[in-house]
């Protein structure tokens, strides 16, 4: 071991060296596929994120129900984005408006070549490196988004949807609602041939969340008892404000995957920096959402809130994700900040329109979302009107297809649990078990 120090040194100094500041070949090949599939999995880290502040803001009675669908939503975006959705979001776009409906994706022959071959010959190698990256982590990492955008709608839904039709609407997302929005851009469809710029999905991954969840929530309603007759809105306060922190911090922490990997390489000086400066600017915008939405929590109530502080961090994320890549940080803390004082004008907002959205997803994400693609433009990443537009297009097609979605299943199975079941909840119903069987439960609605 000590005789190899001397080496491994001399290895490291060349790698720093401005001469070798860019690698090639096979290890750059091992380097980007190792950003994919390690930031992918911080990002899959997001649905226990989900999970977790979800459940810490219903009530307990509804908390099985929350775990069931997260695990089930992630488990059936993948399915679905490997059957169909990948292809239809990559697979020939070509400036247009849709992919092909290919079943299915595979590693490439090149690579399938190189795993069956007894010997791996120089081409063979050479063959698997021209493509940048191994085929099926760039699959991983692109999976991983769309259960994000599935998760979003299962927030505002919660305590009063049935689980079935729940999952039957995620299959559709994951299988054609979220790919062919995002093909217009990153399949290289009409959207980016215009310039639009969404570095990691601001738009693509949570406006197209918030617009669906904004869909299910108009159809379904709100739930029993939270608004009155007479106007009034009744508190529904979550049950477990230490599980949503948590569940806010792992967001957080699950965030730098998806935003420092949507750099989509990791083989060169180039991009070892690029990935820090948005991991720095992703940071920032977070924690200028959290203080942004204290100070507007206490200026409006004259108590800070903590469910809109929690909010305010993932309002601050989801504005910065369409451009983490600015170079000057302080307008992270701008762009980040100002997501942190809309959440907490829009979840009084939507109350006032009777939309009842559990746990602010719409407001921290779709709202933020738009602001955040906006920004883009705003501060010269990107054309202002061309980012209008791009966020005009996929919200009225994500919207519409997802309205049309929710009616479609409210006629057809029903989406919305009975009077019965929203009582005892749909833990009891739904699944025939509670998460919290050692608590008795009486008629307070904190239960």
């Amino acid at each position: 071991m000590l005789r190899a120090i001397p080496g491994l040194a001399a290895l490291l100094l060349l790698a720093a060296s401005p001469a070798h500041a860019a690698v090639e070949g096979e290890l750059a090949f091992v380097f980007n596929t190792f950003s994919f599939l390690v930031h992918g999995f911080l990002v899959m880290l997001m649905a226990a994120g989900f999970a977790m502040l979800e459940s810490g803001l219903v009530r307990t009675k509804n908390t099985a129900a929350i775990c069931l669908k997260n695990i089930a939503l992630y488990s059936l975006a993948g399915i679905m984005f490997y059957i169909v959705g990948y292809a239809v979001m990559y697979t020939d776009v070509n400036g247009g408006w849709i992919g092909t409906f290919d079943f299915l994706y595979n590693p490439s022959d090149a690579e399938l070549a190189l795993l069956n071959a007894e010997e791996a010959t120089p081409e063979q190698v050479a063959a698997v490196v021209e493509g940048g990256y191994s085929v099926m982590s760039d699959w991983f990492f692109q999976m991983v988004f769309v259960a994000t955008a599935a998760s979003i709608v299962s927030g505002t839904l919660a305590e009063r949807i049935r689980i079935v039709p729940f999952l039957a609407f995620t299959v559709l997302l994951s299988a054609l609602i979220y790919p062919i929005q995002a093909s217009w851009v990153w399949g290289g469809g009409w959207l980016a041939e215009m310039g639009f710029s969404d570095f990691a999905g601001s738009t693509l991954v949570h406006s197209t969340g918030g617009w669906a969840a904004l869909a299910g929530a108009i159809v379904l309603g709100a739930r029993k008892g939270k608004y009155g007759p007479d106007g009034s809105i009744n508190p529904m306060p979550g049950a477990n404000l230490p599980l949503a922190t948590l569940g806010t911090f792992i967001l957080w922490f699950g965030w730098f995957g998806f935003n420092g990997g949507s750099q989509l390489a990791l083989g060169s000086a180039l991009d070892a920096v690029a990935i820090s400066i948005v991991y720095v600017n992703t940071n920032l915008a977070a924690a200028a959402g959290v203080v942004a939405a204290m100070a507007t929590s206490y200026a409006m109530y004259r108590k800070i809130d903590l469910t809109l502080a929690l909010n305010g961090a993932i309002a601050g994320l989801v504005s910065i994700t369409a451009g983490p890549d600015l170079q000057n940080h302080v307008l992270a803390l701008v762009i980040g900040g100002i997501g942190g004082v809309l959440v907490v004008y829009a979840v009084p907002l939507l109350d006032r329109l009777k939309i009842d959205d559990v746990v602010g997803a719409i407001s921290a994400h779709l709202v933020a979302g738009i602001w955040g693609t906006l920004a883009v433009g705003i501060f010269g990443g990107g054309d202002f009107t061309v980012q209008l537009i791009g966020v005009l297009a996929i919200g009225v097609f994500v919207f519409v297809v997802s309205l049309a979605a929710w009616f479609a299943l409210k006629l057809l199975v029903g989406i919305r649990a009975s009077e019965e079941t929203e009582d005892d909840g749909l833990d009891k119903t739904e699944l025939g078990m509670e998460a919290y069987p050692e608590f008795g439960r009486g008629s307070s609605p904190l239960f």
